[in-house]
């Protein structure tokens, strides 16, 4: 029996070597791999070849490296991934060692990446616009080079044809055409500044450029992290379809692309296979599809695959994670030898030690071969370069760039290694391009969109979220499907928007949150209608939040009576309006049943109550004033009231700050729930509780649920927990709690502080994305929580709060955007014309926040002109409209008090007279 176990193992044994004794090249096969790269190499500097040749050779027109005379100060932009970057380079008289860099990082959104060409050269542009008000060099023309991390035909330094897009890119009207005359196209269409842009340059190329600066023997530049690529300095008289003999020039090798004529077949593996199968791009890039971290985990993910079916790991049993296509990260493959265990449990894999041993035999086979492989493409490259210039010796250093040789704990040292073997003649020193953005900044934000990818839309994903919400909004007002909805369509009983005839002396309340309002609003006609405010705030303690309904209101009737004492009013029996900005039931303009409580609210006994009642309870208890409140509504038809009061175009009003809501102008034949099919009536969606019935389930993220669970209303308001203030600054919290757990922030150190819930508030995720002290805002708050933070702790906080609020912004987009095409609907018309009225913390405190939205906006609803007005005086003042409308309801003739006295019944249609 013992003889017959150790012969199991020993054949499974047996299989797994046999499985990754493809992956172990030969020296044999390592020097074949150089010669064959040799021969590409000469096959795309040729003329008659080079059409045909796998790596393309293509020229940049850099014909010198750096000699340390260079001065001056530049612009820089650095495009090759999901970020962008905009720097200014100041470098001093004739001094090596003496440049500065300034630089911000931005975030390129999944829909510009896939979007047109021009709206991805106008983000760019936007880009470039706020960093030079943040250096304050708007009037300044600068030089500016632009890195360009595609392929690209060049026919001069500033001329650069985009070949085809790689890395996800896919922005339409790009190939074939030149970029840079694409982004001077939009920067002049911004018409807010000039650069003078003079040269373009490959990614490999810019790292060159930079080691070069601090070591002249640097030569050749490499590329060795999510793509894999490799330029250097070649003689003129080599490059046939250029003009020219003398001195030399930069060529931007391409080498991904070699194996594209089947002559590496012999070293690939069918996992090799699979992958280049399953890629955007198939057959294409094969040789960067073995060495680039784009694959390198796919790769891996596939053998465990394989291995398990066959039984050989994880007790053959395979969980759905696994066979998630990408989900074995590139990053796995550098954090193995330390995190094996948490990276199997993040795959939902129960592992034995032998298992962790087998895969980290895989991850080592796979990584090593990368390694290998571009060592003998190296080795082809130096040994080209000894022979161009008639050494038997040759020193040379190669400037390196890419996470793969930064991080990986053996990629650098056998590269070094295998260039050693293969070009013996050839002393090759390799250094690290630092520059200047602090060690690491880009590996961080690259890290975090990846990390954090299901936050970030696509323009197709957000109308696809537009027709959800529209389903809810009929839903909602349907009377059949109403008590199912989770949009509930409130009727408000508001008929319509200030026309500019209201008069009169109003009280207004606002109660919404732990503070609460209270105003004396005078609409007056003199010459013209003019309105005087005065108001006064009052607390509402915690205490009071969480207690009895009747102390709710009794603090409330107390607090209004405080204010008519000031306001030397209380023998006066003044009209109010209430703006209860909490989920309620109308029958009449001056009837709301409270529904559920949000916004941490939970006084007892109020829920299914009329809150109109509770407060005229309180305030006749007190027995010190009388009052005749004639009008509750929400802060949502607050605002747009108070914004109509200006604009009588508007028709919709929305919060976005502690919470989230909307109303509209509905045609009241669509509302089964009210009696009449004449005119309109305002709506309140509730929309806060979108997706409380599941709809939104594919959207929502790891962190989304870890906030709900924690919330006082577990698996309500759904929606409002990912958009809203109250929210926010808790979802970046656990965000950077777990990147810190993982080693991608703060060197891993967590402190009771940053475990704290609430620590990181909504309105330190404002200060943090402003653009001139955003950095500095992010390592005061990050050193209050005692994490320490580096400057790239800093960047990449700013980059994790960019997307959070981002992604509000375009689903804020999303619902309003279905409002906006139901308007349009109702009206029959081709092009909406109309106005929002809008409030709240979020929209107005956070400096991008607003331009976000309402450029999605502009996107997802193209056929409308939409005017946002924000609401300068809060809610309140459209409480007095509202009321003011109401008194002039009551002093009028019978058929309007009929409208003011509507009962929710059922509507009766198509009734037969």
């Amino acid at each position: 029996m013992v003889t017959a176990v150790a012969q199991r193992l020993a054949s499974q044994r047996k299989e797994i070597d046999d499985t990754l004794a493809a992956f172990a090249l030969s020296p044999t096969q390592l020097q074949e791999v150089k010669a064959k790269m040799r021969v590409e190499l000469e096959r795309g500097l040729k003329k008659d070849s080079h059409p045909t040749a796998s790596v393309k050779m293509l020229p940049t027109y850099v014909y010198r490296t750096p000699d340390g005379t260079e001065r001056g100060k530049y612009l820089a932009l650095d495009l090759g991934g999901t970020n962008f970057r905009v720097l200014v380079v100041k470098i001093r008289t004739g001094m090596r060692n003496s440049v500065r860099m300034y630089n911000k990082i931005y975030a390129i959104p999944l829909e510009i990446m896939q979007g047109t060409g021009e709206e991805l050269f106008d983000h760019i542009v936007q880009c470039i616009s706020d960093f030079l008000d943040y250096m304050g060099m708007k009037n300044t023309r600068l030089p500016l080079g632009f890195t360009f991390s595609f392929p690209c035909n060049q026919t001069g330094i500033d001329k650069g044809d985009l070949v085809c897009w790689t890395k996800g890119f896919k922005a339409t009207e790009c190939e074939g055409y030149d970029v840079v005359d694409m982004l001077r196209e939009a920067i002049k269409r911004r018409n807010e500044f000039d650069l003078d842009i003079v040269a373009i340059v490959n990614d490999t190329v810019g790292t060159m450029m930079t080691c070069a600066y601090e070591d002249p023997k640097c030569q050749i530049g490499l590329i060795a992290g999510t793509g894999s690529n490799v330029c250097y300095m070649e003689e003129m008289k080599n490059i046939e379809f250029v003009e020219g003999d003398e001195g030399q020039m930069c060529v931007n090798t391409e080498w991904g692309g070699f194996g594209a004529n089947d002559n590496i077949e012999d070293i690939r593996t069918r996992y090799d296979r699979e992958v280049d199968g399953g890629s955007l791009n198939p057959g294409k890039q094969r040789f960067e599809k073995m060495t680039s971290g784009m694959y390198l985990g796919e790769i891996v993910r596939r053998i465990l695959i394989d291995l398990t079916k066959h039984g050989l790991l994880f007790r053959g049993r395979i969980t759905e994670r696994l066979k998630t296509k990408g989900i074995f990260e590139t990053k796995f493959l550098s954090q193995i030898e330390r995190y094996i265990r948490s990276i199997l449990q993040h795959l939902g894999l129960d592992s034995t030690c032998d298992d962790s041993i087998i895969v980290k035999e895989v991850c080592g086979a796979v990584s090593r071969r990368a390694a290998q492989l571009c060592g003998a493409g190296m080795a082809a490259v130096v040994d080209k370069i000894r022979e161009n210039r008639g050494l038997d010796n040759l020193e040379i250093t190669v400037g390196v760039d890419g996470t793969l040789y930064k991080l990986h704990p053996h990629f650098s040292t056998i590269l070094k290694d295998t260039v050693r073997e293969l070009a013996p003649n050839c002393k090759v020193d390799f250094i690290l391009s630092e520059d200047g953005s602090g060690k690491g900044a880009a590996l961080i934000t690259a890290v975090i969109d990846k990390y954090l990818y299901a936050m970030r839309f696509s323009d197709e994903t957000l109308r696809d979220i537009m027709a959800r919400f529209r389903r809810e909004m009929e839903n909602g007002l349907g009377r059949d499907t109403n008590p199912t909805a989770t949009v509930k369509m409130l009727p408000t009983f508001v008929r319509s928007i200030p026309d500019g005839s209201e008069k009169g002396d109003f009280i207004a309340l606002d109660l919404g949150g732990s503070n609460f309002r209270i105003l004396r609003v005078k609409v007056s006609h003199e010459k013209k209608q003019t309105v005087q405010m005065e108001s006064q705030i009052y607390e509402t303690p915690e205490d009071i939040i969480h207690g009895s309904g009747s102390r709710l209101f009794d603090h409330v009737a107390e607090c209004l009576g405080d204010f008519m004492e000031k306001q030397k009013i209380k023998d006066k029996k003044l009209p109010i309006g209430f703006t209860f900005s909490f989920p309620c039931a109308h029958t009449k303009l001056d009837e709301a049943v409270l529904l559920t409580w949000t916004k941490r609210f939970k006084a007892s006994g109020v829920e299914g109550m009329d809150v109109v009642k509770l407060l005229n309870k309180a305030i006749k208890k007190r027995g010190d004033y009388d009052a005749d409140i004639m009008a509750v509504v929400n802060d949502t038809v607050g605002t747009m009231m108070t914004c109509g009061f200006d604009d009588q175009r508007c028709e919709v009003g929305i919060i976005i700050g502690t919470g989230t809501n909307a109303c509209y102008m509905e045609e009241l034949r669509h509302i089964d729930l009210v009696e009449g099919d004449e005119g309109r009536m305002c709506i309140n969606t509730e929309w806060g509780a979108f997706g409380d019935d599941g709809t939104l389930e594919d959207i929502r993220t790891e962190f989304d649920r870890e906030i709900d669970r924690g919330s006082p209303n577990p698996g309500k308001q759904l929606f409002e927990k990912m958009v809203s203030g109250m929210y926010m600054g808790e979802l970046v919290r656990l965000i950077l709690v777990k990147m810190a757990k993982e080693g991608l922030l703060f060197e891993g150190r967590i402190t009771p502080e940053l475990l704290t819930k609430g620590k990181i508030e909504t309105k330190h995720v404002s200060a943090i994305e402003k653009s001139k002290e955003g950095l500095t805002k992010a390592e005061e708050i990050l050193t209050r929580l005692g994490v320490e933070p580096s400057e790239d702790d800093c960047i990449a906080v700013q980059h994790v709060c960019a997307i959070v609020s981002f992604r509000s912004a375009n689903l804020i987009a999303a619902t309003l955007g279905a409002i906006l095409t139901r308007l349009k609907d109702n009206k029959n018309t081709p092009r909406l014309r109309t106005t929002v009225g809008i409030d709240g913390s979020l929209y107005k405190m956070h400096p991008q926040y607003a331009r976000r939205l309402h450029k999605t906006v502009r996107r997802l609803v193209p056929e409308s002109d939409v005017r946002f007005l924000l609401s300068e005086s809060g809610s309140g003042k459209g409480a007095a409209m509202v009321t003011a409308w109401a008194s002039r309801l009551i002093c009028s003739d019978p058929p309007y008090i009929t409208c003011h006295s509507f009962t929710a019944k059922k509507k009766k249609k198509n009734a037969v007279s």
